[in-house]
């Protein structure tokens, strides 16, 4: 088969299914096939494709047609300008919190920072991009599932950086700390319950991605924690949506915390004491 006959036919399979993205997929697809640039196969639609990739490729098509999010498809995303395994134990990294990565660079010119926690990390790209874009930094990945942890392991053996993989409940497994250089990291889980979210999410780890009924069930418990401890971060950066910061910035205010910056998603909080 050409490559102009099955990208044709590829596309209108994934338009009848309602992938607005139809073309761009399917060429991303053939890219990773073909070991080709868009370029190339853009000016080479007559190339005939092995029967073999066009098996392996009609299996992908079928998939994506499901509404099956293209990274878990592909077993790749690009966070931050790297490369991230992922699988269906994780969330996507979403483009979103790329900017949580430039406000922990902005504090970080400011004041020299030591210690760097992402809580709840999934695939590692928050953490494991903190330390590739601060080579100095100590990073701490954790989270509470261990699968999730098995592919942050994967992308830091992947990118080649040193960082520590502890398995717990948020804060649970941090013991001791620096007070004056200690950053967290926190993309929790903070969708409503009742949100509605597109067909791609729903492949997705609905624990990753609800919070209880406002979204905030897990900031709850993450700030309670940092209350009851004596050795406190320094700053907190959080992502959640627009419309849950007010709320956001009491119980950050409440674990004695005041909001110093916010950029779209993300909130950015320093302690007070």
């Amino acid at each position: 088969m050409k490559l102009k006959n099955w990208l044709d036919r590829s596309v209108k399979k994934l338009k009848d299914a309602g992938i607005g993205t139809a073309r761009l997929d399917c060429l991303v697809l053939l890219t990773d096939a073909l070991k080709k640039d868009k370029a190339y196969l853009l000016a080479h639609p007559d190339v005939e494709l092995n029967p073999e990739i066009v098996k392996e490729l009609n299996t992908h098509i079928v998939r994506r047609s499901s509404h099956e999010p293209l990274a878990y498809i592909r077993a790749r995303t690009e966070f931050y300008r790297h490369d991230f395994y992922i699988n269906k134990n994780v969330l996507e990294p979403r483009p979103e919190s790329e900017t949580m990565i430039d406000l922990l660079k902005s504090l970080c010119k400011v004041r020299p920072c030591k210690v760097t926690v992402d809580i709840g990390t999934g695939s590692g790209a928050l953490g494991i991009t903190a330390k590739l874009e601060i080579p100095e930094l100590e990073v701490i990945l954790t989270d509470i599932d261990p699968a999730c942890l098995e592919v942050a392991r994967q992308n830091a053996k992947k990118h080649k950086v040193n960082v520590k993989i502890l398995q717990g409940n948020l804060l649970v497994p941090i013991y001791i700390l620096n007070p004056a250089s200690y950053i967290l990291l926190c993309n929790l889980p903070y969708v409503p319950d009742s949100y509605e979210i597109n067909r791609a999410a729903l492949s997705e780890p609905k624990i990753a991605i609800f919070g209880g009924s406002d979204g905030l069930d897990l900031y709850r418990a993450l700030f309670q924690q940092i209350s009851n401890r004596q050795i406190k971060p320094r700053y907190v950066l959080t992502e959640s949506l627009p419309f849950q910061h007010q709320e956001l910035r009491s119980l950050a205010s409440n674990a004695g915390y005041n909001q110093i910056k916010e950029s779209d998603f993300i909130q950015v909080f320093e302690n007070t004491v």
